[in-house]
């Protein structure tokens, strides 16, 4: 039996544990990624955990999430990032050169590295033949103090790929088929692992957009070979000498398997407000749009760009439509405006935006209520874009461009042969525009000891939180339905996000969306004690670790669920919340809100076995609960999490 490439880079940074399906395995880490939005947490945490110096072979901190300097606050967290660089010995990419995943691409990435970052989309390394997995940013901290990431062995799914894509069809549509077939769980404990004769047509920024999109499917991580495509990759960037081939067996087996032939694929687009709400484009043709969106870390390739500027070159966009471009780095800006694209664009009255995430996690770009957004991101999770009531829809940049020029939803390839207009999409430069300047390399070890944190008055201390108790009782404070995400817990967008480093403010937007009276409903609870019930896949989306530390500062202690995403199901337990799934899956509709649950003995409970009873004080009923955790979450989670249980060893 022939070996995958998922196994092969598994088994190459094995450290503890057996390659079965649901066992908890360590992994040697050799580089790791934060971003702006999550990084000052991981600042404080390794000054909580005592660290002096990343112990990972590459750690980098990109500025790239909250670029608006509205006020003082983002600017503040940008100096104690870049202080904090200094002292931790980490790369720091300055505001402005671009979004994580593509500039890591560009700069570091290499094949058969692994790597853990602070951002769920940290997967899109896998289109270079790596083995990136997004997890909370406490995670991301244990590995840069030297420490294997802990996960459970996901199980293998083999796609393969045939055909080749028809003009105006591209990357975006072939992950948006995939999550139209599967869902936004379909990939839960897998990592996705793309192969077959297709491959040959995808270059290394095609198989970018389709591993950053496994995020949304659920998966641990994506991955594809390292071959000519991804040597002509880094041979472009002036890095051919980190090449080396890495592929699965020709027989390689896989647990799950799939095949989509591109000859047949069309363009898609998801409706608001989920990722997996996929439909054709051509059964949506028509709908008023009022802004179109391109660029992010899903689309963030020169042909991406490069495909809208053949579609607009010499017209106008529809007065009715705000026509926004977010470059993902500058070194792509410079190559786009050596290529006349950038032109292209202006011309087509397109608003050029700096190099950066922005709209995508509601930085800017809010679009206006109700009215609809076209983007090439990859999330549409209600309330992201920074408008409570959005109407976004993600799409190729394609259809994005053909939208753009009508005003409304627009099939790419009716609107060419229309028009009489041939895809002639120019290639990326075969030497990109290499731009290091606004990286800033580590300091010498000797010269970091005494460099000094900047604080500014934003930047809060991290909170101190208690062991579990013997008998947890309180309210059932929200119930809440299936695929609720990270951003309707913390909420991400320019009212919020820049409280990132300062929990106690922050807690007073958690759930806002859903039900803006919780902070203060929790406040009056005895203790603060409470539990929240969701239904299935319960945390999906950002690995901001955020949405388990504002809850749990505000007093939330256990959640009971279907079911729970990967990355937040680790954050809850890195925090000291007790992750609790209902073995009848029926129970969930016998609890109602401000329901009295208890928990007696959980302690216990938790340390005697995988079963763990709630009872229901007001309705006299009880529910037999099950988890999953392994015995060092337990351990972590009876100690309050992760950081109480370190400085409680010290």
């Amino acid at each position: 039996m022939g070996v995958n490439l998922a196994r092969k880079l598994i088994g190459d940074h094995l450290v503890d544990g057996r390659m079965v399906a649901g066992e908890e395995i360590a992994l040697r880490i050799d580089q790791t990624l934060t971003q702006d939005a999550t990084g000052t947490l991981v600042m404080q945490e390794l000054e909580a955990l005592g660290v002096d110096r990343t112990r990972a072979g590459t750690s980098v901190q990109y500025v790239d999430h909250n670029l608006l300097q509205s006020d003082e606050r983002n600017a503040e967290d940008h100096e104690f990032l870049r202080t904090a660089c200094r002292r931790f010995g980490v790369w720091y990419s300055k505001p402005g050169n671009g979004v994580s995943h593509p500039t890591h691409m560009q700069r570091f990435g290499v094949p058969g590295a692994s790597m853990a970052g602070s951002d769920s989309h940290t997967c899109a390394a896998g289109s270079l033949g790596m083995l990136a997995i997004g997890v909370g940013g406490l995670e991301v901290a244990l590995a840069m103090a030297g420490q294997p990431l802990r996960l459970r062995m996901p199980e293998i799914w083999g796609v393969r790929l045939t055909g080749r894509l028809r003009p105006w069809v591209s990357a975006k549509d072939v992950i948006l088929e995939m999550l139209r077939r599967h869902g936004v769980k379909g990939g839960l404990n897998r990592i996705i692992e793309y192969h077959g004769p297709a491959l040959a047509t995808l270059t290394a920024m095609d198989r970018h957009v389709i591993a950053n999109m496994g995020a949304e499917l659920g998966a641990t991580t994506t991955v594809f070979p390292a071959d000519d495509a991804v040597h002509e990759f880094l041979t472009a960037e002036r890095r051919a000498g980190d090449f080396r081939e890495l592929r699965a067996d020709a027989d390689a087996e896989y647990d799950h398997t799939d095949e989509i032939d591109l000859d047949t694929i069309e363009p898609l687009i998801a409706r608001p407000s989920s990722p997996g709400n996929v439909v054709p484009v051509r059964e949506v043709v028509g709908e008023p749009i009022a802004q179109v969106v391109i660029g992010s870390s899903a689309n963030p390739g020169f042909r991406d760009y490069a495909v809208a500027a053949q579609l607009v070159r010499g017209r106008q966009t529809s007065d009715a439509v705000s026509f926004d471009v977010n470059p993902t780095s500058r070194q792509i800006l410079l190559d786009l405006t050596k290529s006349g694209i950038t032109f292209d664009l202006l011309a087509a009255g397109a608003r050029i935006h700096q190099a950066g995430c922005l709209g995508c996690i509601g930085m800017g770009q809010a679009p206006a209520t109700g009215r609809n957004s076209l983007r090439t991101f990859p999330r549409n999770f209600p309330g992201r874009s920074g408008t409570r009531e959005d109407s976004v829809w993600l799409c190729s940049p394609e259809t994005a461009a053909a939208s753009a020029l009508t005003g409304e939803i627009t099939d790419p390839r009716e609107l060419a042969a229309r028009w009489g207009i041939d895809e002639a999409v120019p290639k990326a430069p075969s030497r990109s525009s290499v731009d290091t300047e606004m990286l800033q390399p580590p300091l010498p070890a000797a010269a970091a000891a005494t460099a000094q944190i900047i604080r500014g008055p934003n930047i809060a201390g991290l909170p101190d939180f208690d062991p579990l108790p013997d008998r947890l009782i309180g309210p059932a404070l929200l119930k809440l339905g299936d695929n609720i995400s990270t951003d309707e817990i913390s909420p991400a967008g320019a009212r919020a996000l820049p409280f990132r480093s300062n929990v106690p403010k922050l807690a007073e937007f958690t759930f806002n969306q859903i039900d803006p009276g919780y902070p203060d409903r929790a406040a009056q609870v005895p203790d603060r004690t409470h539990l929240i019930v969701a239904g299935d896949n319960y945390g999906q989306g950002s690995s901001r670790e955020h949405a388990a530390i504002t809850p749990r500062f505000l007093g939330l202690r256990v959640v009971l669920a279907r079911s729970f995403a990967r990355i937040h199901w680790q954050n809850l337990a890195n925090f000291g919340i007790v992750a609790l799934e209902f073995t009848d899956p029926g129970d969930y509709d016998r609890i109602e809100v401000d329901d009295e649950l208890d928990l007696p003995d959980i302690r216990k409970q938790l340390a005697d076995g995988r079963e763990v009873l709630v009872r229901n004080n007001t309705r006299d009923q009880q529910y037999p609960m099950t988890h999953r955790l392994s015995d060092r979450q337990v351990e972590t989670v009876l100690a309050g999490g992760v950081i109480p249980l370190v400085k409680a060893a010290a």
